[in-house]
């Protein structure tokens, strides 16, 4: 009985051992993935290039794809993604729960917004009464209407700010007609309007070239920075340290440089 006891009891002993060991193994590993949710161009492009870069580091990186501006800072919030890269300071300010609970971590480019059409090739031969499509969220529509005053084509009242809606146009020479829509079907809506304000990431998703196919193209100074994006109080994550660094290094400034030649600007 005594030997039996015994027995049990160093089993006992050598299987919570084994269960504790398990533990913080698995608390090892889940410490040293990085989930992070990313449109595909050039966010995601550029996530999978550092792969190597943060695995040398003991750092796995998983790059969530999402096709849209809304369900990337919803899965952050809800602890199923430890950053997103996919957005501007301007978009993250323009919903309170965002604000509330999310942080830029850091910056690290500027994707000109343009103006494209499958019809006219010069901004002046854009006809009385055109319609330009413009993306259907706050701050995006209102960047695309700063773009289309910078050009030339409307003029806004003085304090519309970022978020300016067709409701704050003060004057519209040539009676252009807007029509709002999700930022991800605007390539696709080229052939049913006369132009169309579109995202970098999504014109390049398009096989448009911001530089040689916009009619108007957002200059290098835009304010609208891309960053990457964390919870409050997880910018100092030593995960996202490194990946800062990794997406902030001279390899992704000449990769950027080579690849998208001016489409996409690097801010570091």
């Amino acid at each position: 009985m005594k030997r039996s006891l015994m027995s049990a009891l160093i089993a006992g002993v050598l299987i919570l051992g084994l269960t504790q060991t398990v533990r913080a193994g698995a608390k090892k590993d889940a410490g040293s993935v990085l989930s992070v949710g990313a449109t595909p161009v050039p966010h995601a492009e550029l996530l999978n290039l550092v792969k190597a870069d943060l695995a040398s580091q003991g750092i796995e990186l998983r790059v969530v794809e999402f096709t849209d501006y809304v369900t990337p800072n919803t899965a952050l919030i809800a602890g199923d993604l430890e950053a997103n890269f996919f957005q501007h300071i301007p978009y993250l300010a323009s919903n309170a729960e965002w604000t509330a609970k999310l942080v830029s971590a850091f910056g690290v480019h500027i994707e000109p917004l343009g103006l494209y059409s499958s019809t006219v090739t010069a901004l002046g031969s854009l006809a009385d009464g055109a319609t330009i499509a413009i993306p259907n969220d706050p701050s995006n529509g209102g960047r695309a209407l700063l773009l289309l005053q910078s050009g030339g084509l409307i003029t806004l009242r003085a304090n519309a700010g970022l978020e300016a809606t067709p409701q704050d146009i003060a004057a519209n020479p040539k009676n252009f007609r807007f029509r709002e829509l999700e930022a991800a079907q605007l390539p696709r809506s080229l052939g049913d309007v006369d132009a169309a304000v579109i995202n970098g990431n999504y014109a390049l998703e398009a096989g448009l070239n911001p530089v040689q196919d916009s009619i108007l193209l957002e200059g290098a100074d835009s304010p609208y920075v891309n960053i990457v994006v964390v919870q409050k109080g997880k910018e100092a994550d030593p995960r996202i340290q490194a990946l800062s660094r990794a997406l902030r290094s001279q390899k992704v400034r000449d990769y950027i440089n080579a690849t998208w030649n001016g489409s996409v600007v690097p801010v570091f």
